[in-house]
């Protein structure tokens, strides 16, 4: 892999992962239309550990107080709202962990194919549309129920699908429950940490067993600059998504649609 090439796909997939536009859409994409050959495994680990790193640096302070409150709840009993929501966002990993483990060899063997990706983008991007428009609440992610964070965990695992966008599916499931757009989006962040997380992990350790030569400069370009676009792209939409709304990305999921079939149909 060049140098351009892994810019190019780590800025997209920096971009993609927060934006709710599909990253594993994009990244699936990106290749085929400019003739790329696939990244390969280890850069899809390095630049899931640059979006990783985006996250625990944008969202560091209150990582810190959730984390400290998660220990607190468990080595002296002490639950306060902090504690609930990290124990929360623990227990809305459960879905995407298991659906990962049982369904990844199948969705990387059947999934990944433009015309799959161009149905999941105009689908979820209508879906996505329908909640954000209807959906009035103003409810921040500390009001989440246990019931209502379990639903986000579960729509989470539907973004194992390429095409479907982890945030999207998940702010449209916040929206669909009465989070303010900010509150949807700073939730659907904090719970792709232990996501993000435990994919990296889980990719990390198909890569420590795998026989495929490893080249270290595209890995090192690639989380560097997935980590610059990512910390971006997080601040500038959580400032702006109360203005905003979603609709943009619905018209973008719907042209990029259009476009994949008009190519690949």
């Amino acid at each position: 892999m060049d140098p351009i090439q892994a810019v190019v796909l780590a800025i997209v997939q920096g971009l993609s992962e927060f934006l709710p536009i599909s990253s594993s859409g994009h990244l699936i994409l990106v290749p085929y239309f400019l003739g790329w050959p696939d990244q390969g495994l280890p850069f899809d680990v390095a630049v899931h550990i640059g979006t990783l790193l985006a996250l625990l640096v944008y969202f560091r302070n209150q990582l810190r107080q959730l984390i400290g409150a998660w220990f607190d709840s468990v080595l002296r009993r002490v639950h306060t709202r902090e504690s609930r929501l990290a124990w929360q966002l623990l227990v809305g990993t459960i879905p995407v962990a298991l659906a990962g483990l049982l369904f990844d060899k199948y969705i990387e063997e059947h999934l990944r194919q433009p015309l799959f990706v161009a149905t999941t983008l105009a689908f979820f991007g209508l879906v996505m549309y329908a909640a954000d428009r209807w959906g009035r609440g103003e409810r921040n992610e500390y009001d989440v129920t246990w019931g209502e964070a379990f639903t986000i965990g579960l729509a989470q695992a539907l973004a194992l699908m390429p095409g479907t966008s982890r945030s999207g599916i998940t702010i449209t499931a916040g929206r669909g429950f009465g989070l303010s757009r900010s509150a949807a989006a700073r939730f659907s962040f904090l719970l792709a940490v232990p996501g993000i997380g435990a994919a990296g992990g889980y990719e990390g350790l198909k890569l420590v067993t795998s026989s495929t030569p490893v080249q270290w400069s595209p890995m090192l370009i690639g989380l560097v600059c997935s980590a610059l676009s990512g910390l971006v792209c997080i601040h500038f939409l959580i400032r702006w998504i109360e203005r905003i709304g979603l609709l943009p990305f619905t018209i973008y999921r719907l042209l990029l649609a259009a476009l994949i079939v008009a190519v690949f149909a």
